[in-house]
């Protein structure tokens, strides 16, 4: 019985070795990840780049090390000046992954963070050289423009580092408070130099207006003038009797006007013949 037990736990120790020693000299790499292999007999970081799944190594002697290659986004802040000495707070985000066949020079060159290594610096610098190009106008009617060739120079300063760009998209873009009242001010005189010149044309408007007018009234003098000639005093009999004929008209329309008639026997130095009187009285 004791040596039933004894090649038991001999079995079970064997076994619990054999288990640990497999395990020793497996690994997994997850989904989206890559692994490079550093090994001590062979002078560093091997060249090759394993996949996905379960792979072989030798303990002690072989390390493995996971590198994410999923995109990852990453913003980048920048504060820098423009043609026209505005300064402009501007950020991108970029969507960025290694390259993957270039893992083990990647790693040996810049270690696992090479994105906090690598990223703010290149963006700061091409943000600083592309924005530097153009005045501060211009930052806002050609935003696509200026987009465009951060993202081309970001695209051609990441592959020196061995890092693909995606997507590189400006999100804020603001102006110093200086910048900012000099477009209010500039707004404020634009309106009130379409107000002066509003101002302008009405006069100009009512200048034309008065011409017209006097121009009509000219000529409608020099008519009647030429009226008279032909009829003598005929035309301002008949301008007369409308006038009077206009004045009997809204005197009848009037509830308080009360018509005095005019002496005719009397013996004053009229001779009888003084007019009457309209008298407007008030209740």
């Amino acid at each position: 019985m004791d040596k039933v037990l004894s090649r038991i736990s001999s079995a079970a120790g064997a076994l619990t070795v054999g288990a640990f020693t497999v395990n020793s000299c497996l690994y997994n790499v997850d989904g989206g990840e890559r692994a490079v292999l550093f090994d001590t007999l062979r002078g560093g970081i091997l060249p090759d780049v394993r996949d996905e799944g379960t792979h072989l190594m030798i303990p002690v002697i072989q390390r493995p090390i996971i590198i994410d290659v999923r995109t990852k986004p990453r913003e980048i802040p920048s504060v820098t000046g423009t043609k026209d000495l505005q300064m402009v707070n501007i950020k991108l985000r970029v969507l960025w992954r290694p390259v993957i066949e270039k893992l083990p020079q990647l790693y040996r060159e810049l270690g696992t963070d090479f994105d906090e290594r690598v990223l703010p610096s290149i963006g700061n610098e091409v943000l600083k050289s592309v924005v530097a190009q153009y005045n501060a106008e211009e930052l806002l009617s050609k935003r696509a423009e200026v987009s465009a060739r951060i993202k081309a120079e970001l695209i051609k300063r990441g592959a020196h580092f061995h890092l693909t760009l995606d997507d590189v998209s400006i999100t804020h873009l603001t102006f110093g408070r200086e910048f900012m009242k000099a477009i209010e001010s500039k707004q404020v005189a634009s309106q009130e130099a379409e107000r002066q010149q509003y101002v302008v044309m009405r006069a100009e408007q009512e200048r034309i207006a008065n011409v017209t007018r006097a121009e009509g009234e000219a000529e409608a003098a020099t008519i009647i003038t030429k009226a008279m000639e032909k009829t003598g005093n005929a035309i301002v009999e008949v301008r007369r009797i409308d006038a009077a004929k206009e004045i009997a008209t809204k005197l009848a329309k009037g509830r308080n006007i009360t018509y005095l008639p005019g002496g005719g026997s009397g013996g004053g130095s009229d001779n009888g013949n003084s007019p009457g009187l309209l008298l407007s009285v008030d209740k």
